[in-house]
């Protein structure tokens, strides 16, 4: 596939004609590889038996072109080919090259090993037929994200077939999809599935790099995680299960957004391997020194110089590619700042790659989420990209997690909480504080949860991690969780502790699903899954870390409250608002919010920021656009000392309609009607959601 940008005029360079075409091109049988780098001074290719990846059949130098471009035109390059690059240069500071070493193409749509650190790329004959199925092309505002691991999603199903387990195939089987439906799910977001690699240490110790951070090749999927069947008809049969895969969640009406590793690369510190871009042109591709040394800002061994060009048009034509070949409706950027880094290595959010990504019209329709931080100076930028992205919503994870869990162990030990109900309200409402009123809420995505830390089970059983099983001494991982054992730390039978703890999970999983903003929720913490307080499981590729499938009385309660509570968010188009409402006008899609103490008055400035005050009433009453007039009642009450609550008596609402309570072990079978200054008693820690009828 010819991927060619046509985007704004605003980056020219990136966008320069000069870098069309990057890759494998066919016309009339015959293959055409372009590459870029602008430090070689000769490029070879190399064409391998297709039985014996050693054995070179073919040797063909590359022409230089121009502006860095190289190229070379062999009807030998066809659908099947193995090939690999080999680059010679000039031996100075920043430039590594070797021409003994294999590297691969950068935009191979395949990759096969022929052992450890070496691979060759494969030319993919990338036909599929798509039956006519279109991106489902849900809304930001009814999508309801389901982050997980393409491996553990499948990997225990007992429900799927054993050669299916743990592949893209799994992914799209029956079992799974059905579960996605009944959860209320709309986009399921993979942990990477571009080609990566373990990095040395972690295969010294017989560990593994499981959550694939580390990429080898952005083009190419992750061959281990096909079909055996599918690997062994090599990677177009690998790129087919991956298409198929979308194909069936498509069907379903699942979006499949992938989290992209753009930032850094498996080539490691600059002594690392050299597999690809290190090879090709590492003083281009590379943020560094004058001198050579590596400026990091990821935390990895490297950064990738989207500063130049050729990089950041590297990112972009694969992201292209995956929107457009393999049908991908979202991307979630790890540790996006990076990618908006200048020449000077400061973040600017108006970068020419950030901004090619929003307006280029390939990319027109995908869902971009940016992980907004890296560990560079000035690297947290949370609530500053431009219009077009959404941001993981880091304060509101962790405004959440403190006012469910470590206030009120906080409080325990004071007697009064550290903080009001202010902050815990902000995010509640979308986040204004963080996110402009041109975004919006939905430029906020709520996590309380992620791949990386607790899971929702651990974050209400363990207050420190417990990671020894990572060969670091319990060194990684993250120290400050926010999390509260309740009292023991980790499994116990006392029945007070763990009745506390499921109430704890209603409340954090109600407040995700309830607030405005686009939620995501972990695989796994719809039914409370564990993994034994490890807070950084990346290097655990086993049981500890792929899904149960079979659960426990209260893990199925627990599964029915998530689904009830995703049910309420479509049907009630108050909780998510499309933008923030004005006080000066009316705003379509907006949701007009009212504030109101546990007396049923409004509440005033003081009550915000008193810690005795943890109690409120949230009434918002939507704007509507395109779906009927809705407004909802939502009491949340963070304090473990019960209290009665008056409901407010606002014009027009004649009763309230009781819809769900973190009060009860599973949600009720029947709405409870309340009339307007009636007093409902609540338990500690508790939520209610209410409809107000007219």
């Amino acid at each position: 596939m010819t991927v060619t940008p046509q985007a704004a005029q605003s980056v020219p360079g990136l966008l320069s004609p000069h870098l069309d075409d990057l890759g494998v091109t066919m016309h009339d049988g015959i293959g055409t590889l372009r590459l870029w780098s602008s430090n070689a001074n000769a490029i070879e290719l190399q064409i391998f038996d297709p039985d014996d990846h050693d054995w070179v059949i073919e040797s063909v130098p590359l022409e230089p072109a121009g502006r860095g471009v190289w190229t070379v035109r062999t009807p030998t390059l066809r659908p099947g080919a193995v090939y690999a690059l080999r680059a010679d240069g000039p031996h100075a500071p920043g430039n590594i090259f070797d021409r003994s070493r294999a590297l691969l193409d950068p935009y191979a749509r395949g990759v096969v090993s022929t052992g450890f650190e070496h691979w060759r790329s494969v030319v993919v004959d990338e036909s599929f037929d798509w039956g006519g199925v279109a991106k489902p092309g849900t809304p930001m505002d009814r999508t309801v994200i389901y982050e997980g691991h393409l491996k553990g999603l499948s990997k225990r199903n007992p429900r799927i077939p054993a050669q299916l387990h743990g592949t893209y195939a799994g992914l799209a089987h029956p079992a799974t999809i059905e579960h996605l439906l009944d959860l209320g799910v709309t986009a399921v977001e993979l942990l990477p599935i571009h080609a990566f690699v373990s990095e040395p240490r972690l295969l010294e110790h017989g560990l593994t790099n499981y959550w694939g951070y580390n990429t080898l090749s952005f083009f190419s999927p992750h061959a281990p995680f096909a079909t055996r069947d599918s690997r062994r008809h090599g990677p177009a049969a690998v790129l087919r299960e991956v298409k198929g895969m979308v194909k069936l969640l498509h069907q379903a009406g699942i979006e499949v957004i992938l989290d992209v590793v753009y930032n850094h690369t498996c080539e490691q510190g600059v002594t690392g391997p050299r597999t690809s871009l290190r090879g090709l042109d590492n003083r281009s591709y590379y943020r560094q020194q004058r001198d050579g040394d590596y400026i990091d800002v990821t935390g990895c061994g490297n950064s990738l110089d989207t500063a130049t060009d050729a990089a950041s048009r590297l990112v972009l034509d694969s992201l292209r590619y995956w929107a457009s070949e393999v049908q991908i409706d979202g991307f979630r950027f790890d540790l996006a700042t990076t990618l908006g880094r200048d020449a000077q290595h400061e973040f600017d959010p108006q970068h020419p790659l950030l901004r090619a990504i929003i307006d280029d019209p390939a990319l027109s329709d995908v869902k971009k989420i940016a992980e907004p931080w890296d560990v560079g100076m000035g690297g947290w930028q949370t609530g500053n990209f431009g219009d077009g992205w959404a941001e993981w919503n880091d304060r509101y994870r962790d405004r959440v997690r403190n006012f469910w869990l470590s206030d009120i162990e906080y409080t325990r030990h004071h007697s009064v909480a550290p903080v009001g109900v202010g902050g815990f309200a902000t995010r509640l409402a979308g986040s204004a504080n963080t996110f402009t009123a041109e975004r919006g809420p939905l430029a906020s995505v709520n996590f309380v949860t992620a791949h990386d830390g607790f899971t929702l089970h651990d974050l209400v059983s363990y207050n420190v991690k417990h990671n020894t099983a990572n060969g670091e001494d319990n060194r990684d991982g993250a120290d400050m969780n926010r999390s509260f054992n309740h009292g023991v730390e980790g499994r116990t039978e006392d029945g007070l502790v763990l009745a506390e703890r499921r109430k704890a999970m209603r409340n954090l999983m109600g407040t995700l699903l309830l607030s405005a903003g686009v939620p995501m929720i972990t695989a796994g913490d719809e039914f409370g899954r564990s993994q034994g307080g490890n807070n950084n499981a990346y290097c655990q590729d086993s049981p500890l870390t792929w899904l149960a499938w079979e659960h426990e009385p209260w893990q199925r309660d627990l599964f029915a409250h998530a689904r009830r509570l995703t049910q309420l968010r479509r049907e009630n188009p108050a909780l998510r608002p499309r933008r923030f409402a004005s006080a000066k006008h009316r705003t379509p899609s907006a949701s007009v919010m009212d504030w109101y103490d546990q007396h049923g008055e409004t509440m005033s400035g003081e009550q915000w920021a008193d810690p005795e005050h943890r109690t409120l009433q949230y009434v918002a009453a939507s704007t509507p656009e395109h779906e009927a007039f809705n407004r909802i009642l939502l009491l949340v009450h963070g304090d473990e000392r019960p209290i009665d609550v008056t409901l407010p008596d606002i014009e027009g609402v004649r009763s309230y309609a009781l819809l769900w309570s973190s009060a009860d072990e599973a949600p009720a079978p029947q709405e409870t009607h309340f009339p307007p200054g009636a007093v409902v008693p609540l338990i500690g820690t508790t939520m209610m959601l209410f409809r107000a009828d007219a």
